[in-house]
C-alpha cells in the first residue's frame, strides 16, 4: 500500500533553503506521495521574503500566521493541514546528515507508529564563544544513541525529527497552554506512554544548526524550567527530570529554603561564569536548580 508523508517544518527567523532542497532531493526513496508544508510564525520581514520563494517549488506549501502562537500550536495547525498518513517533524535549523535520511525511515515505518530519529551536534565547537553553552549542551545531554534512549523511549521522545502516524499524532495533540520553550513533548510522551502506543527510537538523527548565544539559550532555558514546573504542579509530569528530582528531594529534607537562598546569592555568578568562552553544565545546572525552586516556591 502507498503511504504518502507530511514534512512539517514551524519556520521562525530562519532560512529554510537547504532544508527544504536536501528533502525535495530524498523525495524519491520515501515510497509514497511527500509533501513539505512550512508554516511561519511571526519571522522577520528578511526572513519571510527568503522563505517565500519555496512556496514555488512542487510539493512544497508556505503559509505564514499573522502573529507567533508557539511551539505547540503551530505544529498542531501544520498536523491539521497534513495530508498524508505519516508525519515528519522537523524543526527550521535542523540539516540531513546524509542522502539516505528518508530512506532510513521508510524501512523503519512498521516497526511502530512513533519512530524518534534523534539529534546530533558537529564534533568541533563553534569559534564564537558566545555559542559555546548552547554547543556543550547539545554534545553532551540532548545527542544520544538509540540504544541510550530506548532505555526509556517516552521520556527521551522529543518532536524534533519524529516520524508519526497522523492519526497518532491527532489523538494525542501537544498542549498548547505551554507557552514559551520547552516540555512540549514531555507531556505528549506521557499521553502515549498512558494509551500504550509503540515508541521506537532510532539512529536517524538530524544536524542541530541553530545554535543561540548564551544568553538567548539562558533565557529559553529558564521558560523550559518554568514549563517543567508547571507540567509537574497541573499533572504531576516530569518526575524522570534529574533536576526535579533534585528539587522534590530538598523539598522533602526541608532544605529547599536555604538551597533557594544560597543559589539566589550565587545567580549572577553562575551566569557570569556561562557567558565565557568556557561554560561548566554543572554551574548550568544549579542555575537552572536556583529557578526550579522559586517556580516551585
Amino acid at each position: 500500500m502507498t503511504e504518502g508523508l507530511s514534512v512539517l517544518i514551524p519556520v521562525y527567523n530562519w532560512e529554510v533553503g537547504a532544508l527544504v532542497n536536501s528533502l525535495r532531493a530524498q523525495r524519491p526513496d520515501w515510497p509514497g506521495p511527500v509533501e513539505i508544508l512550512l508554516l511561519d510564525d511571526g519571522s522577520r520581514p528578511e526572513f519571510r521574503a527568503a522563505n517565500r520563494l519555496l512556496g514555488a517549488h512542487a510539493g512544497v506549501q508556505y503559509q505564514e500566521l499573522p502573529l507567533n502562537v508557539g511551539r505547540a500550536a503551530i505544529r498542531n495547525q501544520l498536523a491539521a493541514a497534513a495530508q498524508h498518513e505519516w508525519l515528519l517533524l522537523l524543526d527550521n535549523d535542523s540539516s540531513l546528515p546524509d542522502s539516505r535520511f528518508l530512506a532510513r525511515y521508510a524501512a523503519a515505518r512498521a516497526q511502530a507508529p512513533v519512530l524518534i530519529g534523534g539529534t546530533s551536534y558537529r564534533a568541533a565547537p563553534p569559534a564564537d564563544p558566545a555559542l559555546r553553552l548552547r554547543w556543550l549542551y547539545g554534545q553532551t545531554r540532548e545527542a544520544r544513541a538509540a540504544s541510550e534512549r530506548r532505555a526509556q523511549p517516552y521520556q527521551q521522545l522529543t518532536v524534533n525529527n519524529a516520524l508519526i502516524q497522523a492519526d497518532v499524532f491527532r489523538q494525542y495533540p501537544l498542549d498548547e497552554q505551554l507557552t514559551g520553550y520547552g516540555h512540549e513533548d514531555t507531556q505528549f510522551g506521557e499521553a502515549l506512554a498512558v494509551a500504550g502506543v509503540p515508541v521506537r527510537h532510532l539512529d536517524n538523527p538530524v544536524l542541530h544548526e541553530g545554535l543561540e548565544p548564551a544568553a538567548v539559550f539562558l533565557h529559553k532555558s529558564e521558560q523550559a524550567v518554568r514549563n517543567l514546573a508547571q507540567v509537574h504542579r497541573q499533572q504531576g509530569l516530569g518526575t524522570d527530570s534529574r533536576l526535579l528530582q533534585t528539587a522534590l528531594r530538598l523539598q522533602r529534607l526541608h532544605l529547599a529554603r536555604a538551597a533557594r537562598a544560597a543559589l539566589a546569592a550565587a545567580a549572577p555568578t553562575l551566569r557570569r561564569q556561562l557567558l565565557t568562552a568556557a561554560p561548566s553544565l554543572r554551574l548550568f545546572d544549579l542555575l537552572k536548580l536556583h529557578w526550579l525552586l522559586r517556580e516551585l516556591a
